[in-house]
């Protein structure tokens, strides 16, 4: 993946959105336009990220960013994409947490003008840890910082997900629960149970993740806890810096009501898969980052909540990210970027863990 051309993920004119963005700006505020429209190399692989400044006599802001639901045309990673629980979400995160959330502006729930729902926010300059190549890789900016920069900047972000827990007032999401039966952890489960099915829908299934499901099921916590507002995609790659402290957390698409837990496990493993696959290209990596040790003991002392379950939680973690690689490679096979080899398992990156997790030994 370090080394591969970047999926495709849009069908889309960026010029033509440009265009459309005008005319559609004009009617929430009369005079305005788009100006220096751009897409940023990171856009995402599910919904897609414009950046632009906003050229009126009283902005309410100047630099922008619009989050547009993905192109149903680009086969897309999500079967759907809800703005307003998005846009929401972001909204009372601010209000209630101080977390800093960039500012939404407007939500447009009509496809007609761009061609699919949307919402705008302020945009917040400052750098992100790259995906691509991954910031555990030799030559990038958090790489090359210093052990106590990367403390700095892992303390920092762990104090995000401690007041997120802790601040939240749950009673304010209940639009975030999942639907279904049961507790929210079970709740979460079966809504991935769901995505899985989807994904795997004419395509080959895939035996390793229904193995890693099987084994959740023998590792349920005994006590879940109580829900809080979880993230969802709880990682640095989702933070901009402005040097080591967080400017703005983004990508709210995955937020939800569940356990701590599913939070940390997801921060603890999305890590482990860019320095495993770090090492696998013959780099040493960052092996003293984020390490879970550190991150369950951190988080402790700063919300008093000791992480319970946490192999359930990492095992849960890295379940969940395989289904999303295995739908991004189904999505290089469909514009025909990819084959499917005989064995669909080897389409997951990080099968390699996973494999390790569900046998017990990855974390020995």
């Amino acid at each position: 993946m370090a080394t591969a051309p970047r999926p495709r993920t849009t069908t889309r004119d960026p010029e033509r959105l440009a265009r459309r963005l005008t005319a559609w700006l004009d009617t929430r505020l009369p005079g305005a336009r788009a100006t220096g429209v751009s897409v940023p190399e990171s856009n995402g692989m599910s919904s897609e990220t414009l950046l632009f400044d906003l050229d009126h006599p009283q902005p309410p802001v100047r630099a922008c960013a619009l989050r547009l639901a993905a192109d149903p045309d680009a086969y897309t990673i999500f079967p759907v994409y809800d703005m307003r629980r998005q846009y929401d979400t972001m909204r009372l995160v601010g209000e209630h947490t101080g977390i800093p959330v960039p500012r939404v502006l407007w939500l447009e729930e009509d496809p007609e003008p761009l061609g699919a729902p949307f919402f705008v926010m302020e945009r917040k300059e400052g750098r992100v840890p790259p995906d691509v190549m991954p910031y555990t890789y030799e030559g990038n900016w958090l790489h090359s910082a210093s052990d106590a920069e990367r403390a700095g900047l892992e303390d920092a972000t762990l104090k995000i997900l401690a007041r997120l827990h802790d601040r939240f007032p749950v009673e304010r999401a209940r639009f975030l629960q999942l639907p279904g039966e049961g507790s929210p952890l079970r709740r979460h489960v079966a809504a991935q149970r769901a995505y899985y099915a989807w994904v795997v829908d004419g395509r080959p299934r895939s035996p390793l993740i229904e193995r890693a499901f099987d084994r959740l099921a023998e590792l349920w916590p005994q006590d879940e806890g109580a829900p809080v507002l979880n993230w969802g995609d709880a990682r640095i790659g989702n933070v901009i810096y402005d040097g080591f402290a967080p400017a703005a957390v983004l990508d709210w698409e995955m937020a939800a009501l569940a356990p701590r837990e599913v939070d940390l496990g997801w921060t603890v493993y999305l890590h482990r898969f860019f320095q495993d696959l770090t090492v696998s290209f013959g780099q040493p990596g960052l092996p003293e980052f984020l390490r879970r040790d550190r991150i369950e003991a951190r988080y402790a002392q700063l919300t008093g909540h000791t992480p319970r379950d946490m192999d359930f939680y990492t095992l849960y973690a890295a379940l969940r990210h395989a289904v999303v690689m295995l739908r991004v490679a189904y999505r290089q096979v469909h514009f025909g970027e990819a084959a499917v080899p005989d064995d669909p398992d080897r389409l997951i990156l990080h099968h390699d863990s996973l494999t390790a997790m569900v046998q017990g030994s990855y974390w020995s």
